[in-house]
């Protein structure tokens, strides 16, 4: 096992993990309703927790936890559209646009666990199967209110 991949695949997840938490929390402080402001502050905690799970590995390890987000690319474009549908109370948009990052954050655990299982301690590979289980679950409930109100609006 090579010790700094695992590291690197670890650390993969934490800046998956710090996007969801910055989203989240511009999501929560952006919208009135109340349902979502609960749930997005609920996603940023599991969030949170992720990547204190992750980082005691990295640190294991003796390694550095990443810190800073992905601030490039579709991941940076999500969160942007989540503040600007915030700006027009748009519901379904903001919703759509979380499902987009939780969709991301799914592709990396994917990748992480397929990719990288070869350099994961059972234990880790656990931990991660058991955070991407979560994320699916978030993302599917997300998915639900977005079609709810996809279908209020039509």
């Amino acid at each position: 096992m090579d010790k700094q991949k695992t590291i690197d695949a670890l650390n993969q997840l934490i800046i998956i993990n710090n996007d969801r938490i910055e989203g989240y929390n511009t999501a929560a402080d952006g919208t009135e309703d109340a349902d979502l402001k609960r749930l997005f502050g609920r996603l940023a905690t599991n969030s949170q927790r992720f990547k204190s799970e992750l980082s005691t590995e990295v640190q294991r390890l003796g390694g550095e936890e990443a810190d800073g987000t992905k601030v490039t690319g579709k991941m940076f474009r999500a969160w942007m559209d989540v503040k600007a549908a915030l700006t027009g109370k748009d519901r379904k948009a903001v919703l759509n646009s979380c499902e987009f990052g939780e969709d991301k954050a799914l592709e990396s655990y994917k990748d992480v666990l397929h990719n990288d299982r070869e350099h994961l301690t059972p234990e880790q590979f656990n931990i991660i199967s058991a955070q991407k289980q979560i994320i699916k679950a978030d993302h599917d409930e997300i998915k639900k209110l977005r079609d709810a109100a996809a279908n209020a609006s039509s």
